[in-house]
């Protein structure tokens, strides 16, 4: 183990090294910000606005009503909704109750479904009307599952706006009724027979689950990621310390990152309500033009997202039609930030865009770039307070390396998960005497700022080289003509492995094989060039937008198997 957190010496002003964390449950950052901010607007969903004090009587009302199903402390309720008001209601309302939440994505397969609700024992399910069609097929293959609670689109408006919603063109083609002879109950009905406030339950916050969060799968199958009331506060609160200007009562911020993802959760859901702050609900953030409308309206301060969500709006053709330069602070999480978006992108907004790291094991946040202080383009930054790391031998984890690496990041903090869900082996595999050992590649420089070099999995090996695919896409988002691209390790007889890269170009441009080649050999050891190019329209990716590189690995070895 390293001597001491040597980095926080290098902590930017304001942020402490260490914090006193308030052992309390999710639901106090509402409770809290009800009692001392009331009148604060707390969700904007289309324009329509909730107070705190508005929001916390939803949740003990919803609370209520999923008391009166059977919800209990224990009961793991499901949630398959996008960014709406009953996301955040149903949450905390679950967590009220001293229930377990399982926040699933909307888009998800049947099967990619049906495996989550099932693994996770959900007894309580609360979806959207939209996709009860894909919920009524696979429920015959959900044993546990007891009641089913359907909303729309207008349950999470008030006043005029929720009667005249349905009566539109647009709101007609946004529901899909369910008829009422279904099994299901309805959020209004219950919200309506609701009898007063649901009293909170007793919870031990530093054993207490609060969450099952489903891996993303983007290194496998999706395993739960049990965290507690404690991991979710901790986390939250380290944040808040790093933001070291944020304005209680005062933030507004964006969420275009999905609350099923952890990121989304912690970062915009979580953070907003401890601060007070007007959380911006975006249901689609594919719908750029709509996103760039809802900030050019609301005036954010604060947009959380990722790296390909900002590489897409600083190129699209409306881009210049919306004022932008309300927005102060951005962390970019969850896929490495090229530098080159970095630049662009406070160029035209005047704000910080930093980088940050973090994994669903991690609730997920453990390092970030300086938002005001030094910070180094390329690097995740500093470990966040609390925070322990170091560096591990990548083929005998036993061994320490010492700064600078490389070697595989192992993370001890607060925020840590408790393990994988039903799954003691593989939660054996990846943590160990409260070190969580992440698969991540990373090195360290002298004051303490962490790179990641790439994952352990995704590293490729030309002739005996190791060669970490960020390394050559960092070189290839300098070329003024890609907008996107990902590099993979594909099969080579005479070197075992070699590098292929996968490109998207931008709008009207055009580019071959040779002009790229051309242009990686100018800055890369011969070794690191790639040795195949494929351009294509897009890159698989996950909701959040992160690419899914397995899904282009599995690509190649299919061409592969297919030619024999």
């Amino acid at each position: 183990m390293w001597a001491s957190r040597f980095w926080t010496e290098n902590y930017p002003p304001g942020v402490p090294q260490t914090y006193d964390y308030p052992v309390v449950p999710v639901t106090a950052f509402l409770d809290d910000s009800a009692r001392n901010y009331p009148n604060a607007p707390a969700l904007d969903f289309m324009g329509n606005r909730t107070t705190y004090a508005e929001l916390k009587r939803e949740v003990d009302r919803f609370a209520s009503a999923l008391k009166s199903l059977g919800v209990s402390k224990g009961t793991p309720v499901g949630l398959v909704l996008p960014n709406i008001p009953q996301n955040v209601i149903a949450y905390y309302a679950t967590l009220r109750l001293g229930g377990i939440v399982i926040e699933n994505n909307p888009m998800y397969t049947e099967r990619e479904l049906q495996h989550q609700l099932s693994d996770a024992g959900v007894e309580v399910l609360i979806t959207l009307d939209q996709f009860y069609a894909k919920v009524k097929t696979i429920r015959p293959e959900l044993p546990k599952l007891r009641e089913v609670v359907v909303t729309n689109v207008f349950d999470g408006m008030k006043g005029i706006k929720a009667l005249i919603g349905p009566l539109t063109k647009k709101g007609k083609e946004a529901m899909a009724p369910v008829s009422k002879a279904e099994p299901v109950r309805f959020w209004k009905d219950l919200a309506k027979a609701a009898r007063g406030p649901a009293p909170q339950a007793q919870i031990d916050p530093l054993n207490d689950l609060a969450l099952l969060q489903y891996t993303g799968g983007t290194t496998g199958v999706s395993k739960g990621v049990m965290l507690t009331h404690h991991n979710l506060v901790t986390n939250a609160w380290q944040n808040r310390l790093w933001l070291t200007d944020m304005q209680p009562g005062k933030e507004i911020g964006i969420a275009a990152l999905p609350l099923f993802h952890s990121y989304g959760q912690t970062i915009c859901m979580n953070l907003s309500v401890l601060c007070a702050g007007l959380l911006v609900l975006i249901p689609n953030p594919r719908d750029l033009k709509n996103l760039l409308k809802e900030i050019d309206r609301t005036k954010p301060t604060l947009f959380p997202g990722v790296a390909t969500l900002y590489v897409n709006l600083l190129n699209h053709p409306d881009l210049k039609n919306y004022k932008l330069d309300s927005i102060r602070v951005c962390v970019s999480g969850a896929a490495p930030l090229p530098v080159e978006v970095q630049q662009q992108w406070e160029k035209v907004t005047g704000g910080k865009l930093v980088e940050g790291y973090g994994l669903s094991e991690t609730s997920p946040s453990t390092h970030a770039n300086a938002i005001y202080g030094k910070r180094k383009p390329g690097a995740i930054g500093l470990p966040l307070p609390d925070t322990d790391c170091m560096l591990v031998d990548v083929d005998d984890p036993t061994k320490v390396v010492a700064p600078p690496g490389p070697g595989e990041l192992v993370i001890k903090g607060p925020q840590v998960m408790q393990g994988y869900w039903n799954r003691p082996d593989e939660t054996a595999d990846v943590l160990k005497d409260g070190w969580l050992y992440t698969g991540d590649v990373a090195e360290i420089d002298d004051e303490g700022y962490f790179k990641i070099v790439d994952r352990k999995k995704d590293m490729i090996i030309v002739g005996g080289f190791n060669v970490y695919p960020r390394d050559v896409e960092e070189i290839l988002y300098q070329n003024p003509k890609i907008l996107e691209c990902a590099v993979i390790g594909i099969r080579d007889k005479k070197s075992g492995e070699t590098v292929k890269a996968f490109i998207v170009l931008k709008s009207g441009q055009t580019a071959n094989e040779a002009e790229i080649e051309a242009f990686c050999r100018e800055r890369l050891t011969p070794y690191k060039v790639p040795k195949f190019y494929e351009f294509r329209a897009e890159l698989p990716k996950t909701m959040v937008g992160k690419v899914l590189r397995r899904a282009l690995v599995e690509e190649e070895r299919a061409k592969t198997a297919a030619a024999g």
